[in-house]
């Protein structure tokens, strides 16, 4: 089985994204807190234990992996930093939009690796989508088994779909959460106390996804399963099916996120 790559871990940037990953791997063990420096700007970070600096450190020992964790308007503010010149085994970018033809141009490694996290990755229940032009297999289990303990880890074959998995999972929880917050207010509407239908709503949207996640048929087809001819829940799913409103909304979601992830990569290339 595959395991990280033993040696000093750097994350350039540790935002919310970057650090929610940080302290699952803290949390989880599997990474240790000797082996992290965060470099960035402000020179701080709410997470004890970790050491932290403005600026590559001098003299340091040379990184088994580096992460890339600052906003993809940052690319090349970091590439004219001393980071240029460091050579890691493994470089990780959570750069939304940034393909790996342009962080080659910029940075150094054995293998580079895209990665795109979403926010459930803090409790472990993320998902981690991944994608490499390098074909070593040692390197590439190596960021596999990094990412394991966030969620679920899946290779990507083409680079050019990673705009369509930025689009539907890395984007996807704030749309669930749009989702959730419409349905606990519509059943405010119908009268239930506002705290109280955003509890159901919560707990329903929950339940719902870990019964789809163990289920053996599509979310279609359980949606079919409990809906009973005339009943409720079908009259409901019948405004939702109308004219495929729900399936058009979403497309034209998560075409609205894809086009912008191209035009940062647009903007990568330079």
């Amino acid at each position: 089985m595959s395991t990280p790559l033993a040696g000093p871990l750097w994350l350039v940037g540790c935002g919310n994204m970057a650090g929610a990953m940080l302290r699952r791997w803290l949390d989880t063990g599997h990474v240790s807190a000797a082996d992290v420096t965060v470099i960035n700007r402000s020179g701080s970070l709410p997470i004890d234990g970790i050491r932290v600096v403005t600026e590559v450190p001098a003299g340091a020992p040379a990184p088994a992996t580096v992460m890339l964790g600052v906003k993809p308007q940052q690319i090349d503010i970091i590439a004219r930093t001393a980071l240029a010149q460091v050579r890691p085994q493994l470089l990780l970018s959570i750069l939304a939009g940034v393909e790996n033809a342009a962080l080659a141009a910029r940075f150094q490694a054995d293998a580079i690796v895209r990665a795109m996290p979403n926010l459930p990755v803090s409790i472990g229940k993320g998902v981690v989508a991944l994608h490499s032009d390098s074909t070593d297999e040692v390197l590439r289990g190596a960021a596999t088994a990094l990412m394991a303990p966030l969620g679920t880890v899946e290779w990507i074959g083409e680079e050019g779909l990673f705009d369509a998995v930025t689009a539907l999972s890395g984007c996807g929880p704030g749309f669930v959460f749009r989702f959730i917050d419409a349905m606990g207010a519509a059943g405010a509407a119908l009268g239930l106390p506002d705290d109280q239908a955003r509890r159901l709503a919560i707990a329903t949207v929950e339940g719902a996804g870990a019964l789809a996640g163990g289920a053996d048929a599509s979310p279609g087809a359980l949606a079919d399963r409990v809906a009973s001819p005339g009943g409720s829940t079908r009259e409901g799913l019948n405004v939702l099916d109308r004219e495929e409103a729900l399936r058009r909304l979403m497309q034209e979601t998560l075409a609205a996120s894809a086009r912008r992830n191209a035009e940062m990569a647009a903007a990568a290339r330079g």
